[in-house]
């Protein structure tokens, strides 16, 4: 559940501020289906969206996704599906992190809240291009008390190349992102090396710790409706 919410609250703020963005998908009836690996190549689970509607065009859109997590076998997780929806209004991409909260946390109260400037992906992003530095603060309500997570990033494109995975091969920009998450006064630096393909997204995305060791990563391994 924790790695479908991440990469459901990840895939979404990486589409990006702006409309023109092709750096996500948004083509209703489109399935992605990603393999959850440890640093040696072991699959623990799938992740799955699906792009269940999508209204309006341009600068004014409204995307509705559903996102489930499959085991080692990509047999649905029960009670794990999850669906939330995207609204892109005069060009401004906004996301109610509060749709990704667990049931079983707002039943207890559980509020989740995320402001700030997310990652931005320029259409016309070139090879060396820095990105727009993003800082996102995210705050649970446990009613008796509040905690906040601030996520500030950096990033640049490092090349356009091909990549194969096991869906394909997309010609994709390879980005890396430096991460500082501080919570409760403790702060943890991430290196995230992501490939993102134009209307489809992200296809393959790394994660190093703070001495740059793999830590997990994640590839697409099927897609369908395109």
């Amino acid at each position: 559940m924790k790695r479908l919410i991440m990469m459901m609250f990840v895939i979404t703020l990486g589409a990006g501020l702006y409309a023109q963005n092709t750096f996500f998908a948004a083509k209703a009836g489109m399935v992605l289906t990603y393999a959850n690996n440890d640093p040696k190549g072991n699959i623990g689970s799938y992740t799955q969206l699906t792009i269940k509607d999508v209204k309006g065009s341009g600068n004014n859109m409204t995307i509705t996704y559903v996102g489930v997590s499959l085991d080692k076998s990509r047999k649905v997780v029960k009670d794990t599906e999850m669906t939330y929806t995207v609204v892109i209004k005069n060009g401004t991409l906004i996301l109610d992190i509060n749709q990704l909260v667990p049931a079983e946390m707002k039943n207890q109260g559980v509020k989740i809240v995320a402001k700030g400037v997310p990652m931005e992906l320029p259409s016309d992003l070139k090879a060396g291009q820095s990105l727009k530095p993003y800082n996102v603060t995210v705050t649970m309500d446990l009613g008796v008390m509040k905690m906040d997570s601030v996520i500030k990033g950096t990033g640049k494109c490092l090349a356009i190349e091909d990549i194969k995975v096991p869906a394909g091969t997309f010609k994709c920009h390879k980005i890396s992102q430096t991460l500082n998450v501080t919570a409760m006064s403790i702060s943890n630096v991430t290196t995230v090396v992501e490939w993102y393909s134009p209307n489809i997204g992200q296809i393959r995305s790394e994660t190093y710790d703070d001495k740059n060791k793999l830590v997990a990563y994640s590839v697409l391994v099927e897609v369908k409706g395109k």
